[in-house]
């Protein structure tokens, strides 16, 4: 069976999870300095003499963990002939994201004077829209399920 619609669910999946790298989380302003939360770490953009310097604190393992996200979605793509462990994974991938949206809220109050007084970036919201792809996926995996125990009916 040739896949169609799912390939286009999480294809936009792991886009929206590779766009997730770009945009920030959180974005605080303190005492003239910006600082913003990315998955791959802290950045502090200093207003000194000079101009401005950007010092970052890299946070490894939610970017290690953000980077197998991504390989998970994408390796996903390739598993159309098994459509039933495309489904567990396509479910342990939402759990997984669930874990890494959690996770990344913990490190947000890494901000200065914590999250309050901070605006959530797009980064924020993108983990809600790469589930809600996936799970169009698995509709659509659901469908050709049917879809092909109704042309076993036929035979």
């Amino acid at each position: 069976m040739i896949q169609r619609i799912q390939t286009i669910w999480f294809f936009l999946a792991t886009l929206i999870l590779v766009l997730l790298f770009f945009f920030p989380l959180a974005t605080k302003m303190v005492d003239g300095s910006l600082e913003q939360i990315y998955t791959n770490g802290l950045h502090h953009y200093l207003q000194g003499k000079n101009g401005k310097t950007l010092n970052v604190e890299v946070f490894l393992p939610l970017l290690i963990s953000h980077i197998v996200l991504v390989i998970l979605c994408f390796v996903n793509i390739f598993l159309f002939k098994k459509r039933s462990l495309q489904k567990r994974i396509a479910l342990l991938n939402i759990v997984l994201i669930i874990g890494f949206s959690f996770w990344c809220s913990i490190y947000a109050k890494e901000l200065t004077g914590g999250i309050e007084g901070a605006s959530f970036g797009i980064g924020a919201y993108l983990p809600a829209i790469a589930i809600l792809f996936i799970t169009l996926a698995i509709f659509g995996i659901n469908k050709d399920e049917r879809l092909i125990r109704s042309a076993e009916r036929l035979r």
